[in-house]
């Protein structure tokens, strides 16, 4: 692992580092934040996942987050949104390719070789962290802000017991019935329809559901509603009685100005479920 920055932020540590990834073979680089209480052992840990276009410095910069996980005592890691770099796969839209992981495990060219964030979130990042950062594994949640949080909803409701709690800003959450994720899911996954129903929030709320309490803020004001179809994950919750909270936030839009002002709730709402025993 190489140290890119550390700062002192909130009492705790706001690091940026790189590390050579195996998953989607390049160097990736994420951000860490480590609360004042990492300094005397292991601390719950919160994974932000940022949306297309994103790396992992902007909700570590922009979505004020790390005050209030001071305040909390938990970690905060922010992922970056693909893998990047040359030889890696590009596209000339900006809701494809590099920046436009969408969270999956391509299976199709040219994405196959690099674009397996899937298993970076769920698998390497995790275990590569625990080696070298003093985080409590079995005290995880997960968020995320748009394709992130289609990310956060999706990996939350497909690994049933690895997060206490589950929250998104605005996320993508019928992809397979919206632009956003229908080109995507084709992209990486091919034309089989039947292999992006894994990657859609709505119908795993209906298959899954979620073990835990879930919490999702979408702006009345979003210029992507559209897109994002929250009325239809919410009929799913609905449908199978989830416990959770989902709510439209009247005349905000997608910004990180949306971000920045529910953070406080979203990290109090993780922090509760993580320090529930």
């Amino acid at each position: 692992m190489e140290m890119i920055s550390e700062n002192r932020a909130f009492g705790g540590t706001q690091g940026v580092y790189t590390h050579n990834a195996h998953t989607t073979h390049c160097e990736m680089t994420f951000g860490l934040f480590l609360p004042e209480e990492a300094k005397d052992g292991p601390v719950p840990v919160i994974w932000y996942l940022s949306g297309l276009t994103c790396t992992h410095e902007n909700a570590m910069v922009k979505a004020g987050a790390q005050q209030w996980a001071a305040e909390q005592g938990v970690a905060l890691v922010f992922p970056d949104t693909s893998p990047r770099g040359e030889g890696v796969a590009d596209d000339a839209a900006y809701d494809l390719g590099q920046g436009a992981g969408f969270y999956v495990n391509a299976t199709q060219k040219p994405w196959a070789p690099h674009f397996n964030m899937w298993d970076y979130i769920s698998e390497e990042l995790p275990s590569f962290l625990q080696e070298y950062a003093p985080l409590d594994m079995s005290r995880q949640s997960i968020m995320g802000h748009s394709m992130g949080g289609h990310g956060a909803l999706t990996l939350a409701m497909a690994l049933p017991g690895r997060y206490r709690s589950v929250s998104a800003f605005a996320p993508i959450c019928n992809p397979t019935a919206a632009d956003w994720g229908r080109k995507q899911l084709s992209a990486y996954l091919g034309a089989d329809e039947a292999a992006w129903a894994g990657h859609d929030a709505t119908l795993l709320m209906r298959e899954k559901g979620f073990d835990g309490p879930v919490l999702v803020d979408t702006g009345t004001a979003d210029q992507f509603i559209d897109l994002l179809r929250p009325e239809a994950l919410a009929e799913a919750a609905t449908a199978r009685r989830q416990e959770g909270s989902f709510r439209l936030q009247k005349g905000y839009d997608h910004s990180y100005f949306f971000v920045s002002t529910f953070m406080e709730e979203h990290i109090a709402f993780h922090a509760e479920a993580l320090y529930a025993d």
